[in-house]
């Protein structure tokens, strides 16, 4: 089967809860290799898109596709998942595991591989994050931070069970949510370090400035349910379309209300 050009492709993507329509027939594409931010206000539906292409939830119509494949099932129904690998606004880390436990988890389901040889991997991915002899630590016995880039070093792990001829979808929700501007640059480069090394492509879901400006090449605005603006990072910074304009700026005035939030 040919390799297709685009790691996500999707054709009128939409999901709904109830009455409440929160994806309305979504259309992009996204090249191999490129690095999108998906933006908008709190509410709007951005994470959930980040579940159905992570394989936690399916659309309620429309289709989509990873690496070329359509998926119809959810990641826990296949045999042969694509690589996608999800970090979590919160790091989502097992309390009752230790960090080499929690990071190596995929690792162990292939019988192949010994303790040692995972020991060792997962000690260079916890190195790459900048966490030295932590491994035989709990979560709880570290803090928030440490925590959130042990995520980071657990998405470095590649799932030897896969198919390894994709590079990895990296997929970032709300990163820097409630980080001050020091600790956001530190998770921001720590993003960048975690794309260049998996040699992924990535989106990342985000309202915060600074971290959509420095972790994307591409902005897709999201508002309503549907996509209302798309762009380089450059147009964005300088476009005055009235929905990026009022999401830049922080404006109450504008086409984006509470009401419909």
């Amino acid at each position: 089967m040919k390799k297709s050009k685009y790691a996500v492709e999707t054709k009128n993507l939409s999901i709904s809860w109830g009455e409440i329509n929160v994806l309305n027939q979504l259309n992009f594409e996204l090249y191999d290799g490129e690095k999108l931010a998906i933006v908008g206000p709190s509410g709007s539906g951005k994470s959930t898109i980040l579940k159905i292409l992570a394989g936690l939830i399916l659309p309620t119509t429309g289709e989509f596709k990873i690496f070329g494949e359509k998926q119809t099932y959810l990641r826990l129904d296949q045999n042969n998942p694509p690589d996608v690998r999800l970090v979590f606004q919160n790091p989502a880390l097992l309390g009752s595991l230790t960090i080499e436990e929690n990071v190596g988890f995929l690792l162990k389901k292939n019988k192949r591989l010994s303790k040692e040889l995972i020991h060792q991997i997962v000690c260079e991915c916890l190195a790459e994050v900048g966490l030295f002899n932590i491994e035989n630590k709990l979560p709880n016995e570290l803090s928030g931070g440490m925590q959130k880039r042990v995520s980071f070093a657990r998405a470095l792990i590649t799932d030897q069970n896969l198919n390894t001829q994709t590079k990895p979808l990296l997929l970032f929700d709300e990163p820097t949510a409630g980080l001050d501007p020091i600790a956001s640059s530190r998770i921001e480069d720590l993003i960048n370090k975690t794309i260049d090394k998996a040699n992924g492509t990535s989106i990342v879901v985000s309202h915060v400035l600074s971290t959509i400006e420095r972790t994307s090449d591409k902005v897709l605005m999201l508002y309503g349910g549907k996509f209302r603006w798309a762009g380089s990072i450059d147009e964005f910074k300088k476009s005055n379309d009235p929905y990026v304009f009022q999401f830049r700026h922080g404006k109450l005035d504008g086409p984006m209300q509470p009401k419909d939030i």
